[in-house]
């Protein structure tokens, strides 16, 4: 009855504006070379269990073959076979957190096996713990696969969302709660006094082609940082890593009228700066009209990729922002028409140079004011010669006043928004 229930709904108020969507196609990256269509007029599932949606990415032992996959409800990524939800002990029973961070001494510097007697069995059990916890929550999305969210309310919640060598994929209409990593590993040597690194992000794209995320809303949800526990140096634990991360060669991907919440590290394009082998010449990635709200920095940072940041808004505190674009390394971002609101805040939030050089932006607006960003990113070194311009490689009409992006971005970014 739930399954039905919501079909119907979906159907008299979401569906009509869904299917012309669709019909347009994505704007951007992920418009061009053969586009992107997904699963249409493939196998169609239903499904409301993580049992189902495992089952349905297999479509019977074709995995590749087109297919739509219609999402209901809730479907968490911690739900055993019997429909129990599963937690930290059930991975790894016997771990601690406060006694695994007691093997670092009080300040967090040197690991020991021997600092007390129950340490090298908690550095066992992490590991164990986040490998098991890895295998239950990871969700592979096979190419020519539409992932559609059924109405207002559906949600993929603690499932790490890959994919792996997928091409022509749409993930559409889904609210995306990040995995807390209830393994997450505290590095002494990452950073000036240390730093947490969690391992799963809401969605991973690795070496995927021709994808496109639309009208999805990506957040920590039930499990902010601010509720974390306290870690090393009064800092909170981290137990999130990305919202949206995309890696080794991706390429030809848009990223349309979707909201990303209250997190620290949002979007990272590109594997590391030392993989130039991987990402030179990929990681073409467009974002259009996102709503980024209370997001600390990566909105996104790139390294190698041509990215066009196009109509999107960002909102929060400036003394909770460190930046929204970071420049990387090879990366050439060419930023357009978007609105900053940050307040007591100035232009330097929207630009940071990370090991890049090049950045250009056209008619961006800061606080209600023009921002000027290719100045603030002249006095970071950086260029504004990215070398190529979006418009000589894909159609589209940029929306032009401040008022008409911020009126489109609250009214349509996010799942369960109605469609233009």
């Amino acid at each position: 009855m739930r399954k039905v229930a919501a079909l119907l709904a979906c159907l008299c108020l979401f569906w009509p504006s869904q299917a012309s969507a669709a019909e347009r196609g994505p704007v951007g990256w992920a418009s061009t070379g053969p586009g992107t269509t997904g699963g249409t007029g493939g196998t169609s599932w239903t499904v409301d269990t993580r049992a189902e949606l495992k089952e349905a990415l297999t479509n019977r032992g074709d995995p590749t073959a087109p297919k739509v996959i219609r999402v209901v409800g809730d479907i968490n990524g911690h739900e055993a076979e019997d429909g129990s939800l599963l937690g930290e002990q059930d991975y790894a029973p016997g771990y601690d957190l406060a006694k695994y961070m007691s093997c670092f001494g009080e300040d967090g510097s040197v690991w020991s096996d021997t600092r007390h007697d129950y340490c090298k069995q908690q550095r066992q059990l992490r590991q164990t713990g986040s490998n098991k916890e890895k295998a239950q929550i990871q969700l592979t999305v096979p190419s020519n696969t539409t992932l559609l969210g059924v109405g207002r309310d559906a949600r993929l919640l603690g499932v790490f969302l890959t994919v792996n060598t997928g091409t022509n994929i749409i993930v559409r209409n889904l609210h995306l709660e990040a995995p807390v990593d209830h393994f997450t590993t505290w590095s002494p040597g990452d950073g000036t006094q240390g730093s947490w690194n969690a391992r799963f992000d809401a969605m991973t794209v690795i070496t995927g082609k021709n994808i496109w995320v639309d009208h999805c809303t990506f957040t920590d949800g039930r499990f902010p940082d601010r509720e974390a526990p306290l870690g090393f140096h009064g800092e909170r634990v981290q137990r999130h890593d990305g919202l949206l991360d995309i890696e080794d060669g991706s390429d030809f991907m848009t990223v349309s009228d979707s909201r990303f919440t209250d997190h620290d590290k949002a979007i990272l394009i590109g594997s590391g700066d030392g993989r130039g082998d991987r990402d030179r010449g990929h990681l073409k990635v467009t974002f259009v009209r996102n709503l980024f709200t209370d997001i600390v920095q990566r909105a996104p940072r790139v390294r190698f990729g041509q990215v066009h940041v196009v109509n999107n808004v960002y909102r929060g505190r400036a003394d909770g922002t460190l930046y929204a674009l970071g420049v990387g390394v090879e990366s050439a971002i060419f930023s357009e028409r978007n609105v900053f609101a940050y307040r007591h805040g100035d232009p330097a939030l929207s630009v940071a140079d990370y090991g890049g050089e090049h950045f250009r932006d056209t008619g961006s607006w800061f606080n209600g004011r023009p921002a000027r960003l290719n100045a603030v990113a002249s006095g970071l070194g950086l260029t504004d010669d990215v070398a190529w311009n979006p418009a000589d490689v894909y159609d589209y009409r940029p929306l032009t006043s401040r008022s008409a992006v911020e009126h489109h971005v609250l009214r349509h970014a996010g799942a369960g928004r109605p469609y233009a």
